[in-house]
């Protein structure tokens, strides 16, 4: 039978299939054999194929269909593997802060590099924006700038408040939507207060550290009434970037692939070659600075935790 995995945990998966019945299902030993660098070599999102274990309603997952995109990290403890987030999306929202805890501007671009390399359309959220004052509404609204000037969508939301709701409401019609961001950024609040029947487990953010707790243990896909999927995923501490060679990076930097043929050379790495039309544009203010340090930080192999 064909599926498509709705949730992940671990060592099992859940199987949404044409029948409209939810299996729980292993997957077969030879998937651990094929040379799959990732931790789980299946991810929420991913369609497959799949044979119930005789006389009993548990199943065997034998075929994994390709891909369209997928979206991935290195693993915490494991740099020569990865772990593969969801697959399957048409986009990805990434939930973000500036208050507590606040979410580093080389996470938000270590994100969107990643999304950027896999196809994978991303907007930001900007959440809790009822904790915010006159000067800090103008602080996010230059951080939102900085993002909608080389154009990915930003919405200033409050989940308490219901601000902006709809808007994000309207985006989610009809396509499959990941959501992912810290601990703590208020992503399940939000979720629950966009999706208010599905009740989602949410915590409070730690005093002493100033990080979230973690309330979503295991990626899961929920279908939603106006149609479309949202895929719900843990909280993310650190963000390692997977499978991106330096050489090729700023081809997903949006602002600096758009100018790299006009450096000097053609193997410029926009470090510090002369006749570097991105580091001009850093110069003259048309690169925004953070993004540049994203760059190099990501460049030079530093790792970012949140």
């Amino acid at each position: 039978m064909r599926g498509l995995i709705i949730k992940s945990t671990g060592s099992w998966y859940q199987v949404h299939a044409a029948d409209g019945v939810n299996y729980d299902c292993r997957i077969k030993g030879k998937f651990r054999i094929q040379g799959i660098q990732t931790t789980n070599p299946i991810a929420v999102g991913d369609e497959v194929e799949f044979e119930l274990e005789p006389n009993s309603d548990k199943g065997i997952i034998d075929k994994l269909y390709e891909r369209k995109n997928y979206i991935i990290r290195k693993s915490i403890n494991l740099s020569k593997q990865a772990q593969i987030i969801a697959a399957n999306m048409d986009q990805a929202f990434l939930v973000v802060t500036l208050a507590s805890p606040r979410t580093s501007l080389g996470f938000i671009d270590r994100f969107l590099a990643t999304a950027e390399a896999y196809c994978i359309p991303a907007v930001l959220i900007f959440n809790k924006l009822d904790l915010f004052h006159e000067e800090g509404l103008a602080v996010l609204a230059d951080y939102a700038a900085i993002y909608e000037n080389i154009g990915y969508p930003c919405y200033a939301v409050s989940a308490l408040k219901g601000t902006s709701l709809p808007l994000v409401k309207e985006l989610l019609k009809d396509k499959t939507t990941l959501f992912s961001g810290h601990s703590g950024v208020g992503k399940s609040s939000l979720i629950n207060a966009l999706l208010p029947w599905m009740e989602i487990k949410t915590g409070d953010v730690s005093e002493a550290t100033d990080k979230g707790q973690h309330t979503t243990t295991f990626a899961e896909m929920h279908t939603l009434p106006f149609g479309g999927y949202l895929i719900d995923t843990p909280g993310i501490r650190e963000l390692g970037i997977f499978d991106i060679r330096p050489e090729e990076l700023g081809h997903y930097f949006r602002e600096i692939r758009d100018l790299m043929n006009e450096c000097r050379f053609n193997n410029c790495r926009h470090v510090n070659e002369p006749g570097c039309a991105v580091m001009k544009a850093v110069e003259n203010d048309d690169i925004a600075l953070s993004r540049y340090e994203s760059y190099l930080s990501i460049y030079h192999g530093n790792e970012t935790r949140a």
